[in-house]
């Protein structure tokens, strides 16, 4: 969070983003010392705020499940955001902003979606418990697929905050809805120490496997006496060079569970790892790369400083995109400066003829630059977006000289 302090005549700025989301409720000075400020909303009281990082996770939820305590555990974190609701201490629902926690990225990597079937659910408006009932309805899924991703949904959202290492939270006491309840296969209290044996498992495996984008591929020993799920695995290796993220998909696994398998498969040595291939992606596509990239890195830099939830903006907008730009931004995720994964984007283009893929990928980023100059607009104002947006106009005549080009 950018720094700020208090003038002379007491006045304090706020961020764009804290001053939007607080509009006109009037404050009322709850708690001050030399070292914090604490103000509340006196009709919707915040008990307890502070940084993950000062005081554990483990510690929170704890403190929550001991003094059974009703309501509602909202945390900031990189990359998006969680709420966590109990109900006497017990963590009865979750909702969080991060794509790989929506409810169709559940079902698609348990194999209860396939690629269609996932991109006609994204197209789906509503909340996610509206798009699980359509889901149902449709003969999609059936009930009892969407009830145990439902729950799946929560506890996963639990355990992924054990990985997070920084980010702020509140916590209200407000009253959960008996329809938002999920029945849990667990209590808090194992949840909690679930998250934690997770957590220690994951980097156990994660040092064989050192990463998602790492390839898995079949040793020549022979297979005998594995398990039906080791089977699987193996030979969804077997059918061609994927990386570990597409394995675990494709074996119809939960991330956790799927990298135990791996681990178990390179141990018996059966599969060995490979670094993922790294490559500069050349020729008319590399340049319309660079030079988009270009351009949504700036906008990015100068956004997010103002608006740090824009990362939420962008990940719900790669994710709600038509056909067929869905389709260029499938499994798309932006790099940690704003730009797009070009490797990614490059296979999914994989199949079209040169001059549509310079076609496609022109219209499909076009779409996002546009949408990020509407967001520079709106967090950075006329004025202070108006430099940008400059340099946003030359990318049409640029790429329009590239499209041109003959092959």
């Amino acid at each position: 969070m950018k720094q700020t302090s208090i003038d002379s005549s007491g006045r304090l700025a706020l961020p764009f983003y804290a001053a939007k989301e607080l509009g006109g409720h009037s404050l009322e000075l709850a708690s001050h010392g030399p070292g914090h400020l604490f103000v509340i909303d006196p009709e919707n009281p915040v008990q307890m705020a502070g940084r993950l990082g000062d005081i554990a996770l483990v510690d929170l939820l704890s403190f929550f499940n001991m003094f059974r305590k009703t309501g509602v555990l909202c945390l900031e974190l990189k990359g998006g955001r969680k709420e966590i609701y109990f109900k006497l201490g017990e963590i009865v629902f979750a909702t969080s902003t991060f794509a790989e926690e929506h409810l169709c990225e559940i079902l698609y990597d348990q194999g209860k979606l396939d690629r269609d079937a996932l991109h006609k659910a994204r197209q789906l408006a509503g909340s996610q418990a509206q798009i699980g009932k359509c889901l149902v309805e449709k003969k999609i899924v059936t009930a009892k697929d969407l009830w145990l991703a439902s729950r799946y949904q929560v506890e996963v959202s639990i355990y992924n905050l054990f990985l997070a290492a920084e980010g702020s939270f509140y916590y209200e006491d407000r009253e959960v809805e008996e329809d938002q309840a999920v029945r849990l296969s667990t209590s808090t209290q194992n949840l909690i120490m679930e998250g934690l044996r997770r957590v220690d498992e994951r980097t156990l495996f994660m040092r064989q496997i050192r990463s998602l984008e790492t390839i898995p591929m079949p040793t020549d020993k022979e297979a005998t006496n594995l398990g039906e799920q080791e089977q699987v695995m193996l030979d969804v290796i077997g059918r061609g060079r994927l990386n570990v993220k597409s394995v675990l998909r494709r074996s119809g696994v939960a991330e956790l569970d799927g990298l135990r398998l791996l681990h178990q498969l390179v141990s018996k040595g059966l599969v060995r790892i490979e670094d993922a291939p790294s490559f500069a992606i050349g020729g008319d596509i590399g340049e319309m790369l660079k030079v988009f990239n270009g351009v949504l890195v700036l906008l990015y830099r100068r956004i997010v400083e103002n608006n740090p939830r824009f990362n939420d903006e962008l990940r719900n907008f790669l994710r709600a995109v038509p056909s067929p730009f869905s389709y260029v931004f499938r499994d798309v995720a932006l790099l940690d400066d704003g730009s797009v994964d070009g490797g990614r984007i490059l296979a999914n283009l994989a199949g079209l003829e040169e001059r549509d893929k310079k076609k496609l990928l022109a219209e499909a980023l076009s779409e996002l630059v546009y949408m990020e100059c509407h967001a520079a607009r709106r967090d950075l104002g006329n004025a202070a977006s108006a430099e940008l947006l400059q340099r946003v106009q030359e990318i049409p005549r640029r790429i329009k000289n590239i499209l041109e080009r003959k092959s």
